[in-house]
């Protein structure tokens, strides 16, 4: 038992997720030698985790976790930008952040972060609905070898300033941006240049065109593609993306009117070695085809459905 409790590598996590007094069991925690060496801390949905606990840590001057590498803060709504100032400040070579679901930060949490924490690669800001085109500007200026980005439902973002992120951040390899709306062709044609991306969520990007998604289509090493309810896309555009994304291995076109069997077809030719998950469901202009059928198309197929 000692020996085991003496292995290093059991102290390379602290999984506080879904626990209550989260914040006091993190202080006692890192209270530890043996915590001093840790890789990852999970606070998702902890419950009593407040930009207190993170000031105490910090006041005490004694406690600096140079070796954590993740740092999992999704939904802790009680924590602030002060917060964040002070949570960051104790990891200087964090290389992931998750801040999802904290709806009260705003860009100041992102200055925090660029100034406390210089190595960022993976970065989740879903659902941080009050970070504007500054925050996103520093994260473009800041992390080029950024490898993924999420800004799922950040609503205050603009062309402007996801153009900067795609130009700046050209290492990038998973980009979501589910449920954004107001972005246009002006940005997603930036997406094109992305030669590393491997991942892309466009769900209910309702100003995509053809012109944006054939821009998209010089993304060759796609293999996950999410345009659920792009509602102006054609067999125009995906087609495009039939021809230049030939290792896709998910495609949704979930509720794309304007799709039809011209579009199943060129797919069916570039991409039946390699689709698992097709979804077009809500695709009035393709021929409803039953699961035999359209594994007849694209053998590897064993899932339909991405969205329920």
């Amino acid at each position: 038992h000692r020996a085991l409790a003496a292995n290093p590598k059991l102290w390379e996590v602290l999984d506080l997720h879904e626990m209550k007094k989260a914040g006091e069991r993190l202080i006692s925690a890192l209270s530890l030698a043996r915590y001093r060496h840790l890789k990852v801390v999970n606070l998702e949905f902890a419950q009593d985790i407040e930009d207190r606990h993170f000031l105490r840590l910090k006041e005490t001057g004694a406690i600096l976790l140079e070796e954590l590498e993740f740092l999992n803060l999704n939904a802790c709504q009680k924590i602030s930008d002060t917060g964040i100032g002070a949570a960051t400040s104790l990891c200087p070579n964090l290389r992931a952040l998750s801040i999802y679901w904290i709806v009260g930060l705003t860009d100041a949490s992102i200055e925090h972060v660029v100034k406390n924490c210089k190595q960022i690669i993976d970065l989740n800001m879903s659902g941080c609905k009050n970070i504007s085109d500054r925050g996103i500007q520093l994260v473009a200026d800041n992390y080029q070898g950024l490898q993924k980005l999420d800004i799922t439902r950040c609503i205050k973002l603009t062309d402007d300033a996801l153009q900067k992120v795609l130009e700046k951040c050209s290492a990038l390899e998973s980009l979501n941006m589910y449920a954004l709306s107001s972005f246009t062709d002006k940005a997603y044609t930036k997406i094109g240049y992305l030669g590393n991306l491997t991942f892309l969520d466009l769900c209910g990007a309702q100003n995509l065109t053809d012109d944006g998604l054939s821009s998209i289509s010089r993304c060759g090493s796609l293999t996950y593609l999410n345009l659920s309810w792009c509602v102006r896309v054609t067999d125009v555009g995906v087609v495009a993306i039939a021809q230049g994304c030939r290792s896709l291995e998910l495609l949704s076109l979930f509720g794309i009117l304007g799709v039809t069997d011209a579009c199943l077809e060129a797919l069916s030719k570039s991409c039946s070695n390699s689709l698992t998950t097709l979804d077009v469901n809500g695709c009035t202009g393709i021929k409803r085809r039953s699961r035999d059928e359209l594994i007849q198309l694209f053998p590897r197929l064993s899932c339909f459905k991405v969205h329920s």
